[in-house]
């Protein structure tokens, strides 16, 4: 392979971005509400969508929000605000064309889930549900898609550096990019990725580049991941230590680029709640877990820290077991990584692995697969890099493919919640052939089209990718 590393780095990053968009899941998660009201109003209330999703909620006197942090939120808003009139004049024709039709309620979507089958019906009741699709399907797209592309690349630089060789370095970022829960979590909009891909841009920073560059990109990427989620605040606190451990000089520009996305978050807080520090769940209504500790917050607890990594449906060394591979890491005599950087990756993995040992929520994590240790994705991958390039060729490649066909499952099917948990997935997948989420989806809907009677074959659109992935490779 003679390509260049940047030419390698454009093809891998197109390559990622393709196939990441058409494995798009429809989800409309409660970011997507926030993201909506930001690109429609420039609003944090998003009055127009109470009660169609359990995370948003009513303050008296100050309307409709979400629970969670604003970041993925703030990043959907610009992508969709840029695609909002074609968006819009969709919405309008489609709503326009109903109206004239004479439907009296919405058609059926045969979803196992009944919360499902509700929210289609309620969404399209209210003209929302085609907004709702190609909002969630543009913050997919134009946000979630390309910046799992551009955390890939940045995996490949580090990894080129730790394996001084550009074609083992591609391989291990393909399996990063297509053989672990990243393929997964990019499915729609999803903040807990967003703070894994915040933490690799910061750790790159700090061990690619030099100078006050390199502590002022940490520092923004730390600030940003507490304004994407409050485990934000575990990288946000390791990194500076790390910056300033490196070079007391890294301290102030790191702290000055972490303030902006920190004071945002602040005054995302004032307007919405009107008190900058007190996060959005001090205020959410009771739920289910909210009664222990503090808002459903309480002390580290076993049970937990086990389900996070071996529960059935969402433990992060089930959903991906080469991640195990970390552990060897540390017993490498001459390991690719240099001993500060692993200590610092270990421990921000034990550090967010005991965070959310306190957080009741990830019970709750059953019905979406792994999503609260998705940041630690590729934390743990750089050491389980160097410990899987140790491997026989043929030992390794059994491993990479057992990992891909697992995560294109994940990707594909996504139901993890019935059954057997992430293996669910991949039985279906044996069993009933390939699928995409989105198609999924449309083949639910009683759309009255004779031709869908059969449903929606995702295979023209694999051997399009494919042709599109062979002509950007092709010359490389």
């Amino acid at each position: 392979m003679n390509a260049l590393p940047s030419s390698l780095a454009i093809r891998l990053f197109l390559t990622c971005w393709l196939v990441y968009a058409l494995h798009f899941a429809t989800n409309t998660v409660r970011e997507i509400y926030l993201g909506l009201a930001i690109g429609d109003h420039l609003s944090f209330r998003v009055d127009e969508y109470g009660g169609l999703h359990h995370d948003l909620f009513e303050t008296p006197g100050r309307g409709w929000h979400i629970g969670n942090n604003p970041g993925a939120s703030m990043l959907g808003a610009i992508p969709y605000a840029a695609a909002r009139p074609v968006i819009d004049r969709i919405v309008e024709h489609v709503n326009r064309t109903r109206a004239a039709s004479g439907l009296a309620g919405p058609p059926a979507y045969e979803s196992p889930w009944a919360p499902a089958r509700k929210f289609y019906a309620e969404a399209w009741r209210r003209g929302l549900d085609v907004k709702f699709g190609l909002g969630a399907f543009v913050m997919h797209a134009f946000c979630m898609a390309p910046l799992s592309a551009l955390s890939v690349v940045v995996m490949f630089f580090l990894l080129r550096r730790m394996m001084e060789e550009d074609q083992r370095a591609l391989w291990f970022s393909l399996l990063y990019a297509f053989g672990t829960p990243l393929f997964f979590r990019t499915g729609y909009l999803n903040q807990n990725m967003l703070v894994g891909h915040c933490i690799l841009g910061a750790f790159a920073a700090l061990t690619l580049l030099e100078g006050r560059r390199a502590a002022l990109i940490a520092g923004f990427l730390g600030g940003f991941s507490l304004l994407l989620d409050y485990s934000g605040a575990v990288a946000l606190g390791c990194l500076f230590l790390y910056a300033a451990m490196l070079r007391r000089e890294y301290a102030v520009p790191y702290a000055a680029a972490a303030a902006p996305p920190v004071f945002l978050l602040w005054f995302y807080q004032w307007a919405s709640f009107g008190h900058p520090f007190y996060p959005g769940q001090h205020y959410m209504p009771p739920v289910e877990w909210i009664d222990k500790g503090y808002q459903g917050v309480s002390g580290p607890q076993f049970e937990l820290l086990w389900m996070l990594a071996f529960d059935y449906r969402f433990g992060l060394f089930v959903s991906c077991p080469l991640l195990l591979a970390a552990a060897a890491a540390p017993l490498l005599r001459q390991s690719l990584l240099r001993t500060r950087e692993l200590r610092l990756l270990l421990l921000l993995f034990v550090l967010f692995w005991t965070f959310f040992s306190t957080v009741n929520y990830t019970r709750l994590q059953y019905n979406t697969g792994v999503r609260y240790m998705a940041p630690m994705i590729p934390v743990l991958f750089l050491p389980a890099a160097a410990a899987l390039s140790r491997l026989p060729r043929w030992a390794l490649y059994c491993v990479s493919v057992a990992a891909l066909g697992q995560a294109w499952c994940m990707a594909m099917y996504r139901d993890v919640e019935r059954g057997f948990g992430v293996l669910d997935p991949v039985l279906h997948v044996l069993l009933g052939g390939f699928q995409l989420p989105a198609l999924t989806t449309l083949n639910r809907m009683n759309l009255g089209l004779e031709a869908l009677a059969g449903g929606v074959s995702p295979l023209p659109l694999f051997a399009l990718t494919g042709a599109l992935v062979y002509g950007i490779w092709r010359r490389a």
